[in-house]
């Protein structure tokens, strides 16, 4: 049985009423990968915008395995110091990891989330010396489009997110820097310059699911 973990931001937990990248992940592993799997964590609600608070089920398709680690407004600062018990508990094999725009829009700089990075897989690899992590680099949002600093910040951690993957990936728990979708458009895969609709979510479980084909022979390429 492997089991995969989704950690992310409020790109990954999504709202009520979507389907969330972590459906279509399932979808494509269900139809492409050969042996059993599970979608992992301690979480599995989704956000509800009129309660500002973690507590819709209301889910598109509410029968896949909705479990997960994100959090709306939660970015690397955040579950770097839950990753390990996360995995822990949950026995996470691999993590498809999307964070940082929460960090450097809120919290911290570029160098700081950085170091946060380093933290999380410190702190996940104390708890599975051999778990897998998949890392998406920062999608830049509409944010970004207007304020040249926050852009200038983004693309400043996601070279040094490349330098740190590089850096701590080791034979016996691999790091994989995902590529970013070539075509995702931030106009035509959100509904709000940030968030993605049904084809951003393919986009993003696209990322991953390439990612670790083309590393690690798993399951197929995505053609979602």
């Amino acid at each position: 049985m492997l089991r995969f973990m989704p950690v992310g931001d409020s790109m990954t937990i999504g709202s009520a009423g979507e389907h969330t990248w972590r459906y279509r992940m399932w979808e494509h592993l269900r139809e492409t990968y050969g042996g059993p799997f599970a979608l992992v964590g301690p979480r599995e609600t989704l956000y509800d915008k009129a309660a500002d608070a973690p507590v819709s089920y209301e889910y598109a398709d509410p029968d896949f395995p909705r479990a997960h680690l994100a959090g709306w407004g939660e970015g690397w600062l955040h579950m770097a110091p839950l990753i390990g018990e996360a995995v822990h508990s949950c026995e996470a094999d691999v993590l498809l990891v999307s964070l940082g725009l929460i960090d450097l829009g809120f919290y911290t700089n570029a160098e700081q989330t950085a170091e946060n990075v380093h933290r999380f897989v410190a702190a996940a690899r104390s708890a599975n010396p051999r778990v897998r992590l998949v890392v998406l680099p920062v999608i830049p949002n509409v944010r970004a489009t207007a304020d040249a600093p926050f852009a200038a910040q983004v693309t400043r951690f996601n070279e040094l997110l490349a330098k740190a993957v590089a850096d701590l990936d080791e034979s016996r728990s691999p790091l994989l820097l995902a590529s970013p979708p070539p075509s995702y458009d931030i106009r035509l895969d959100t509904y709000d310059g940030t968030h993605p609709n049904a084809s951003g979510e393919r986009k993003i479980a696209g990322a991953f699911a390439d990612a670790m084909y083309q590393a690690w022979g798993v399951g197929e390429p995505y053609e979602g």
